[in-house]
């Protein structure tokens, strides 16, 4: 890999250095102009960029092309504002925005399609938002907004709304293909066809892609396989038009979690036997589970399901022209998903075998560790305890956004009303498992040799198993929103224009949990092998079992959101604007069932409050972009909810208060020969106006960096040949709120190259180029974290390189 790595940048730096000059826009240009681009997202009706008092970065079908994303959190780095965690893989991922901290997925922030949420909650445990929803030739454009209006339009997103935006047919029947390889055993397919059934009046489109690869790091099996399809009918009429759509997703995707690294300061290296940049803990000779269970019957999984989500969306939408300059827009969605989560994750890090032996109640040199699959004995240095948690969720939402818009002179007035009706209901399953500590483990059982086969605890494993079953969990959450909301765009001259909002929510949430109780199989009747009783092992002394009690739940929210905003075009190029938001995030689903399966809460569950202020200058020409956003924020309640690997999880909560600055800039230079695109944060996220004596109080919220930006410079050999290299820099971070565990600032290179023949476009995309170990986060499910030494961390995908083809027509 590390040959092929260095032989592609050697191309690029001979394609960057090229001496011939482009003479005229080439066709594989990477930006469309924003002087001219119009958004939709955060506001009332279309509005231009340069006109909108919002910070959003837009990029359109033929940008995401360019950029060719690797998953939806990949593109989503392009963002100034929102630092992405992507070392999940292609799902799963984590977004924070503007230095809001949570325990992780996209809990301040609303993932849309055409407006409406891929999911109410896009941060239910095991749902992140991402799991349900893929990037592929059907979106037409990616509207992504930080802060501002964000709470107007949507609920529990403070942070932002990130809207993709689908494609639609028109008169002209077009389409695209693309297929693509790589050097990890991709094969994608992704086509998208649109046109007119009937001129000007009935439109149609259907995309879609299927996709199976054997994962960036080595899984030992198909880490990524399934697609998705989606279509839309669009009738026009005189005075407004009907639009049905239904999309399908069937996709399994491996989900990587944090493997051992060895961490002397800010200097990261593999820890022996595990590569970092390809291996992972999720191996194929680990990734079957079959168990009995206290209850009866067997309990079976395959970590080669993955993240399995079955997704089926079903929507319409309506806009006519009511006359006297009134109109209504109406959309309605629903979304039913199945999902079945399997991962492994670490329970802590590695041990010495004679360390785990102790732990577990061996004495001395009396223990004895085999191999699951033969039976060998062997003596491995180091083991690893591995969560084997598999997750089950049934999840079903219904939405609808009536919306009344009048327009006047001066500007427009929007009412609306938000009804969304969601549910989720979960089975947890989970169980730990003894391996050896590399990167392609192997199962183990552990004996006691001081003890007879037939003796009472003589073995602390199960086929490999340590703890059988040790977590079940059996709850639903439910919400219902009823939100009015308001918005007002008024032209006070035709250059200052003012922008004001307010959402009203009475959104009411209840739930269940059920009870369990602790079990064995020593009276079962069952055996361990065929002849030795569960008495002989002590997997099964903690098992866990379902009861018959269930501790009922119910949760009001009666909350207003507003903004207030300004906006002054200086000209046609220039623009400033300062707006300032007030909004909320209602409790999330771990929270919720923490404080209602506690006899005595320490504190009250309430909503995580935020207030913002913002500036911004923007600057928009045929050849140069800039965008410049200080930004100023405060949260109060803010509830930390990781869990951990034994089960239990923190529910500690703080306030926060964050300062910083957007930048967004795009240049076109040198008559076209050389592009260049920019975007970067700089921040100063802390924890603030807690209890006196804090250990909190003026500590770096965890995970945030202070400075994160992308750049990427690109050549115009010819009007057909374009290559680039990108630059992520992702700033020093600290796991943990008493900052005891430092995550260390790293970069990566990307590179590629691409060349338009006709309608065919070739492309080669490189990530990762120099193998860079950078680590996204440590491990939030272990409890405090020690320092240096042995780390269990998350680090990015090693170097990788795709080729694709792709046909317009």
């Amino acid at each position: 890999m590390k040959k092929r790595s260095i032989f592609l940048m050697a191309a690029t730096a001979t394609l960057y250095f090229n001496n011939a000059y482009a003479q005229e826009t080439p066709q594989d240009s990477v930006k469309t102009s924003s002087i001219d681009q119009i958004v939709i997202t955060g506001n009332s009706g279309p509005k231009k960029k340069i006109e909108s008092s919002t910070a959003i970065s837009t990029f359109t079908a033929k940008e995401i092309q360019k950029q060719n994303p690797i998953s939806a959190a990949a593109l989503l780095q392009r963002v100034p504002g929102f630092a992405v965690e992507t070392s999940g893989g292609e799902v799963g991922n984590n977004l924070f925005a503007r230095g809001i901290p949570s325990a992780g997925a996209y809990e301040f922030v609303q993932v849309q399609e055409d407006g409406l949420p891929v999911f109410e909650d896009g941060a239910l445990q095991f749902a992140n938002a991402d799991n349900f929803f893929r990037v592929d030739n059907s979106v037409s454009r990616l509207e992504a907004l930080r802060g501002g209006s964000g709470s107007i339009y949507a609920t529990n997103s403070p942070g932002g709304l990130i809207n993709f935006i689908t494609k639609e047919g028109s008169n002209d029947f077009k389409g695209t293909a693309k297929l693509e390889t790589s050097t990890y055993g991709l094969m994608r397919t992704d086509v998208n066809v649109g046109g007119a059934l009937v001129q000007d009046k009935l439109f149609f489109n259907v995309g879609g892609f299927y996709r199976t690869d054997n994962g960036i790091r080595k899984t030992g099996f198909r880490a990524n396989n399934g697609g998705q399809i989606r279509m839309n009918l669009k009738y026009v009429f005189d005075k407004g038009y009907a639009k049905v759509y239904y999309k399908k997703l069937d996709d399994r995707n491996t989900f990587f979690l944090p493997i051992p690294l060895t961490q002397n300061g800010n200097d990261l290296k593999e820890f022996p036997g595990f590569d970092a940049n390809y291996g992972t803990y999720s191996y194929r000779t680990i990734s079957q589970l079959n168990i009995p269970q206290a209850g009866g019957g067997f309990f079976s999984r395959n970590l080669e399901d993955g993240i399995h989500p079955k997704v089926d969306v079903l929507g319409a939408e309506f806009k006519y022209d009511l006359g006297n300059n009134f109109s209504v827009l109406n959309k309605t969605r629903y979304t039913n998903i199945n999902m079945n989560y399997t991962g492994i994750f670490p329970a802590g890090g590695p041990a010495t075998a004679g360390q785990f032996a102790k732990d577990n109640g061996i004495t001395g040199n009396n223990y004895q560790y085999s191999l699951v699959s033969s039976g060998a004995i062997v003596n491995p240095a180091f083991v690893q305890e591995l969560g084997f948690w598999a997750i089950d969720k049934q999840m079903n939402n219904f939405v609808n956004d009536l919306q009344l818009n009048y327009k006047f002179d001066k500007g427009n007035v929007t009412a609306g009303f938000y009804k969304s009706n969601w549910k989720s209901h979960q089975n947890w399953n989970w169980s730990n498992i003894l391996a050896t500590a590399s990167d392609k483990p192997e199962l183990l059982n552990l004996v006691d040799t001081s003890l007879t086969p037939n003796s009472t605890g003589y073995s602390k494993t199960y086929n490999g198993v340590t703890d059988m079953s040790f977590l079940l969990r059996d709850s639903q959450v439910q919400g219902s929103l009823n939100d009015l909301y308001a918005n007002l765009d008024y032209n006070i001259t035709d250059n200052l224009s003012i922008n004001a909002g307010l959402r009203y929510s009475r959104d009411f949430y209840k739930g269940y949990s059920v009870n369990t109780t602790t079990a064995n199989l020593n009276n079962s009747g069952l055996t361990t092998d065929g002849m030795h009783s569960f008495n002989t092992t002590t997997a099964d002394d903690n098992m866990s079992v379902l009861g018959n009690k269930y501790n009922y739940w119910s949760y009001d929210i009666d909350k207003l959101s507003y903004t207030l905003a300004t906006n002054y075009k200086i000209n046609k190029e220039n623009a400033v604007y300062a707006r300032f938001s007030h909004g909320f995030r209602s409790p999330n689903e771990e929270a919720y069932y923490n404080y209602f399966t506690t006899p005595n809460p320490d504190q009250p569950l309430k909503p995580v409050l935020t207030n913002q202020v913002e500036l911004g200058y923007k600057y928009y020409s045929r050849t140069f972009d800039i965008a410049v956003i200080p930004f100023y924020s405060t949260l109060k309640n803010l509830s930390f909810t990781d869990v951990f690997s034994n089960g239990t999880s923190e529910n500690t909560f703080a306030n926060t208060k964050n300062y910083g600055v957007e930048l967004e800039g795009y240049a076109r230079l040198f008559n076209n020969m050389l592009e260049l695109t920019f975007n970067g944060t700089i921040q100063n996220p802390k924890y603030s106006g807690l209890e006196e004596g804090s250990l909190l109080e003026g500590n770096v919220v965890r995970r945030m960096p202070k400075v994160y930006f992308n750049i990427s410079p690109a050549v115009n050999i010819t009007k057909q040949w374009r290559t680039y290299v990108s630059y992520n820099y992702y700033g020093k971070r600290f796991q943990d709120q008493l900052n005891v565990q430092t995550l260390p600032s790293f970069s990566e290179f990307g590179a590629g190259t691409s060349y338009q023949l006709g309608k065919i476009r070739f492309a080669v995309d490189g990530t990762n180029i120099f193998n860079t170990i950078g680590i996204t986060e440590g491990d939030p499910r272990a409890g405090s974290p020690t320092g240096d030494g042995t780390i269990m961390a998350r680090p990015i995908m090693g170097a990788a390189v795709r080729a694709s083809i792709t046909l317009d027509f």
